[in-house]
């Protein structure tokens, strides 16, 4: 899968990276950093995502868009959502660069609000990635794990980097019943969640 990047992904990708890196040593301010998963971590999703069972597809913490050209690897339409303006428009940019823009829905707006008010039915979410602020990811869980389908995966960045920040919550998510999780070690940790 990975052998056939388009290489206008591979020259955005690469552009990205090099503005992630700087951006990790220069001081740029938090919010306005990329701060996207390692190439590894891209490489699983993109892993993860192409054995996804039908339904929807989601990713909530588009930031530029680095994650969802991996994502889009699997060739599944994409709805991704990103809170900041800024973050919008170079997500935008990525898309039509990379050539993706007919496979990704990117949503201006909080992920949470669109759960509650749009996937209401029964359940048809395949497949997420959360990427965000991690004092979302609780609500986030507690909204997607119902409406996962069966065998549904979620999985969330920055299960080993930000371990202290989340410990409660990765610890109430393993003695979840409801789906089988462990936290794998790549990148920054990924902890994977599967609906049963």
């Amino acid at each position: 899968m990975f052998h056939n990047i388009p290489q206008n992904m591979l020259k955005r990708m690469r552009y990205l990276e090099e503005i992630d890196t700087r951006d990790r040593q220069d001081g740029t301010a938090h919010l306005k950093r990329l701060r996207q998963i390692p190439a590894e971590t891209g490489r699983f999703l993109a892993l993860m995502a192409a054995g996804g069972e039908n339904g929807r597809y989601l990713e909530i913490g588009t930031s530029a868009g680095y994650s969802t050209m991996w994502l889009s690897l699997a060739g599944k339409p994409l709805t991704t959502y990103e809170v900041l303006p800024e973050k919008v428009a170079i997500a935008q940019e990525t898309f039509a660069q990379a050539g993706i823009d007919h496979l990704v829905t990117l949503i201006h707006g909080d992920a949470r609000d669109h759960l509650t008010n749009d996937y209401q039915t029964s359940p048809d979410i395949a497949f997420c990635f959360l990427d965000a602020e991690k004092e979302v990811y609780e609500a986030c869980y507690d909204l997607l794990v119902p409406r996962l389908v069966s065998s549904g995966l979620l999985i969330a960045d920055n299960a080993t980097s930000h371990q202290d920040a989340l410990r409660p919550f990765l610890e109430r998510v393993l003695a979840d019943e409801r789906v089988d999780a462990l936290v794998v070690p790549i990148g920054k940790g990924e902890l994977v969640v599967r609906k049963i």
